[in-house]
């Protein structure tokens, strides 16, 4: 039996999909990704993944509407959901706080080892 725990990504950014999708391949994680906001929450709602990386800025979706629909599911409500985004606005970090982001993480402040480490720490929390 596997204990990999399952980390689900939604990127729209290809490089930055697979770097993510590598690092936590190798922090022995079983990684599904999606590239829009539709696909991301379909991901979440089938997989009911360990953590959640999401981006704010996403096609057909956008992240806040992702964290939304999940924290108002009873099925989905207490998957860790990690902002992980480029927008480093008070007014973004404040709404996905409300919306109920376990964190808000700025692409260009973390490394991807970094990432990994924030992920882990939710899960244990």
């Amino acid at each position: 039996m596997s204990t990999e725990k399952t980390i689900v990504i939604v990127e729209d950014d290809v490089f930055l999909r697979r770097l993510y999708e590598l690092k936590f391949t190798e922090a022995k994680f079983k990684v599904k990704v999606a590239e829009d906001g539709q696909a991301g929450l379909a991901l979440i709602q089938s997989e009911k993944p360990a953590v959640v990386l999401l981006d704010i800025e996403l096609p057909k979706m956008d992240g806040f509407a992702v964290l939304q629909v999940v924290k108002g599911s009873v099925e989905t409500k207490n998957i860790p959901i990690i902002m992980l985004t480029n927008s480093s606005t008070q007014e973004a970090i404040d709404k996905a706080r409300e919306l109920g982001a376990a964190d808000y993480i700025i692409k260009a402040h973390f490394l991807p080892s970094e990432v990994v480490t924030k992920a882990v720490a939710c899960i244990k929390n």
